[in-house]
């Protein structure tokens, strides 16, 4: 059977974050670049967050694109999914999905080692918690206590367009938190 075409995981070594979506998009794979629905939240907030401004500076732009999606490794930041299978909306991911794809992503992770793992929402965390880590845990917002051999897991909200109900202004915040987690990690 061919491989599916997917979106690639945009991924490298020594990365402090990997921020982990549902699965890819139709759109997003036919573009070639994650979070590129122009309504989705997300390169809006993470560029007006403490993740997002120093990268900003860096390359001398107000706002991120989905374009620059290549070059976050770069800053160490790394992006992938639990699932691969490009859909045309997260909802249509079956629990047989999650059951193939959590696993090829728990190896991803082990192989990359990053600092921490963020997860844009529980629609994804909570099976990677059940498929990957066995646990039955209800999970909150935020760092968790349980981690993937030491690596610490977060869950942010999802910035789709879908998940309306969290305003950009909480989303920023959301990567805030997670931009103070990870200095203070740094010591």
């Amino acid at each position: 059977m061919p491989e599916r075409e997917t979106l690639p995981d945009r991924l490298g070594s020594r990365l402090e974050l990997i921020l982990v979506g549902i699965n890819p998009s139709l759109y997003a794979v036919a573009r070639g670049h994650y979070f590129a629905r122009p309504q989705n939240r997300f390169w809006p907030a993470f560029s007006a967050s403490r993740l997002g401004q120093p990268i900003c500076r860096a390359l001398g732009v107000e706002r991120l694109r989905p374009e620059h999606d290549l070059i976050l490794p770069e800053f160490g930041i790394g992006l992938t999914d639990v699932v691969k299978i490009p859909s045309v909306s997260a909802s249509s991911v079956t629990p047989e999905m999650y059951r193939e794809g959590v696993p090829q992503l728990c190896a991803t992770l082990r192989k990359c080692r990053p600092r921490v793992v963020a997860f844009h929402g529980m629609t994804g965390f909570r099976p990677f918690l059940r498929y990957g880590l066995g646990s039955p845990a209800r999970p909150d917002w935020g760092l968790q206590p349980q981690t993937l051999e030491g690596i610490p897991l977060y869950v942010l909200p999802n910035p789709s367009g879908a998940n309306a109900h969290f305003k950009p202004s909480e989303l920023v915040a959301g990567y805030d938190r997670l931009a103070e987690f990870l200095v203070s990690l740094r010591g």
